[in-house]
């Protein structure tokens, strides 16, 4: 149904693109645009019928194929617990924020009685070391305050390999044997013990399963642009992902987080090679979680998707500059998905579907960009060279090029039509299901809809070009720098303007030449042109969250955790996780001075041996104790920081200091 929908209003929107065109498609210029714009529509197209399919299934009850709706909530209750490990990979994160997140769902699942089953694991792939002990501190401190030794664990891993899936792939092979299931959650997820407990059931319940996945919802936004985009997903969301998850049932996509997978054929399956192509498709897969998933279809598990499982939230980014910084890592590893689609063996084709659905993410952009470029060489064209009235030899009648803007005002329409009827449904769907009050009631969630769609609209041309230098880059297989997400903080104009000066510039060129074109090209190329030239003052409003608190307190953009209130979020806020804090010293200093987390440093070290080793650690903790910690390389503290007897011996010797030393400056002030 999905695909005969989409073809059918592919072709009748590209054959009334074609009477638009002067030459109806007579020219290979023509040609290129409606090439390009039949690609473009149908993906458009695909996100209409789907989030019209969730429209229709949640007006009848929701789907009655989905997994929870397979059986009774009484027996999924009465459904026995198996022993669950609860992983959260992390890398260069804010310690308090990350660790308690993970203390908020223990408190979560604590409530639930189940929390017996649930083993934490903290995989951390930090290089800075002030950052890495930091961890340790803060875990040592997180388990002694639940009283959950032996339960939350810690680790390390010395060697950086294969990034987010490397690491989980380590946890695997020392402890995977251990656990029937194990949820993945990122730094920033945020899950209820109730959901954690059904997902677990639901497993247990259906044995054929390898991936359950949740449905996260955006929360915890504080900036103009995050409270726009956990407003949108939280009202629109429902809809797509009931339709999606309609559409793909047992063969839907694994997202990387927030979900439950069966261990043992995921550690049988799901090892990654690294691609033997060339460039882009050459050495470590990126984005992991969609091939996860097609190896367990290949392997004959399912995969799930269930918008059911509640209290699954994970966080935006705060800004629309860490957004673009996040899409770079991702269209890289999205892109690599093009070789797998291709030339993986024995992959279902929705898997290799939702590769080119992720694919098409990106690759949107630079075709939405080569329309803009060929529709500009069809209006120059006019303007420019003269007319060629007898294109063919010996031609009899001449051919007279007409353009139609009254099409083209309808084809924009129906257009406008599939991208905004959803959202229109959606609100619709909010209002007949007595959510509108959740969003601040009927009339104040009319205004955060069209708030969200002139921002959306603002956004679009400026994530246009920026997915297209994101393209280009992959393509070229510009090397990428993996770090930790900024998950704070707001932008600067300085940090804002050049990172849209290009945009702005090309912008600005664009609407002059196209003035002197044709004025009505002009005010066409407006609504593309006017959000490129202002990015800078768009990223920098956007980021502010003292307007964002303002539009929160004024009731719009308000979601239902804010409205109804939330036992997660009162946790969140209400308990942090206490460990000491550092001061004005590092964590290295305070890992030297302090005795009791000196201890735990030590006791978390290795005795790295070795006569080479020893003698460089030797002379690295003469020279740490001469020159201080800021006299070394980050290496050069790690490499004192993995070692207990440099921890140790460093300690006796930092409290034996003269008074006038640094460290003994230090130890007075500690």
């Amino acid at each position: 149904m999905l695909l005969v929908a989409v073809l059918l209003q592919t072709v009748f929107a590209t054959w009334f693109m074609l009477s638009i065109l002067p030459y109806n498609g007579g020219t290979w210029v023509e040609i290129g645009m409606a090439s390009i714009f039949a690609i473009l529509f149908s993906w458009i197209s695909l996100g209409f019928w789907i989030g019209v399919f969730g429209f229709v299934l949640r007006l009848r009850g929701g789907d009655r194929h989905s997994l929870m709706h397979q059986q009774t909530a009484s027996t999924l209750a009465s459904t026995p617990m198996a022993r669950t490990a609860v992983v959260m990979p992390i890398y260069n994160e804010n310690v308090s924020d990350c660790l308690g997140r993970l203390k908020t769902v223990y408190l979560s699942l604590r409530r639930t009685g189940q929390v017996e089953h649930f083993d934490f694991f903290i995989l951390s792939d930090t290089r800075d070391p002030d950052i890495w002990l930091d961890e340790q501190a803060a875990w040592a401190s997180l388990t002694e305050e639940l009283q959950a030794e032996g339960q939350i664990h810690y680790r390390r891993r010395p060697l950086n390999q294969n990034y987010k899936s490397g690491n989980v792939g380590d946890f695997l092979r020392r402890w995977g044997k251990s656990y029937p299931y194990m949820v993945v959650l990122d730094a920033d997820s945020l899950m209820g013990g109730d959901t954690l407990v059904q997902m677990v059931q639901l497993m247990q319940r259906h044995p054929r399963v390898g991936i359950l996945q949740s449905s996260p919802s955006l929360l915890n936004g504080q900036s103009v642009f995050a409270r726009i985009q956990q407003f949108s997903n939280q009202l629109y969301g429902p809809l797509f992902t009931t339709g999606l998850a309609a559409i793909q049932m047992g063969e839907a996509a694994f997202w990387g987080h927030n979900a439950i997978l069966r261990t043992a054929p995921f550690m049988q399956y799901c090892g990654l090679r690294k691609l033997p192509g060339w460039g882009l498709f050459k050495g470590p897969i990126l984005s992991h979680d969609f091939v996860e998933a097609a190896y367990m279809g290949r392997a004959g598990q399912e995969v799930w998707l269930e918008p059911e499982l509640r209290q699954s939230y994970e966080e935006s980014p705060p800004t629309l500059v860490e957004e673009l910084n996040r899409d770079r890592r991702w269209a890289k590893g999205n892109l690599q998905h093009l070789w797998l689609m291709l030339r993986g063996r024995r992959l279902r084709l929705a898997h290799r579907m939702a590769f080119l659905n992720g694919i098409m993410s990106y690759a949107a952009s630079p075709l939405w960009l080569a329309f803009l470029v060929l529709a500009t060489v069809a209006a120059a064209s006019m303007v420019i060279w003269p007319i060629e009235y007898f294109p063919e030899a010996h031609q009899l009648h001449p051919v007279w090029p007409e353009w139609r803007p009254l099409r083209a005002i309808v084809l924009i329409s129906i257009t406008f039509a599939l991208l905004f009827l959803p959202k229109f449904l959606a609100v619709f769907d909010a209002v007949m299901g007595g959510r509108s009050r959740s969003f601040g009631g009927a009339s104040r969630l009319m205004v955060s809809v069209l708030l969200e769609m002139l921002v959306s609209a603002l956004l679009a041309p400026i994530r246009m070009l920026s997915h297209t230098r994101f393209v280009l880059e992959s393509l070229f297989n510009i090397k990428l720098q993996w770090a930790g997400q900024n998950r704070s903080g707001e932008s600067g104009w300085s940090e804002a303007i050049i990172n849209q000066a290009f945009g702005s510039l090309l912008a600005l060129g664009w609407i002059g030449f196209a003035y002197w074109i044709d004025p009505m090209f002009f005010l066409w190329s407006l609504p593309v042109a006017i959000p490129l030239i202002f990015a800078a003052p768009v990223f920098v409003l956007l980021s502010r969250i003292r307007a964002g608190q303002t539009l929160r307190r004024g009731g719009l953009l308000v979601i239902p955790e804010e409205s109804s209130g939330s036992q997660l979020l009162d946790d969140l806020s209400n308990e942090p996780i206490h460990h000491q804090a550092h001061g004005q010293m590092s964590a290295f200093q305070q890992a030297l001075i302090n005795p009791r987390l000196n201890a735990l440093h030590a006791g978390l070290a290795r005795d790295l041996g070795g006569a080479t080793r020893k003698e460089r650690l030797q002379a690295l903790r003469t020279r740490c104790l001469r020159e201080g910690a800021e006299g070394l390389s980050n290496t050069e503290r790690t490499l004192l920081a993995r070692d207990r007897v440099s921890l140790e011996w460093l300690h006796v010797q930092i409290w034996r200091a003269p008074a006038e030393s640094l460290w003994g400056q230090l130890l007075r002030r500690s």
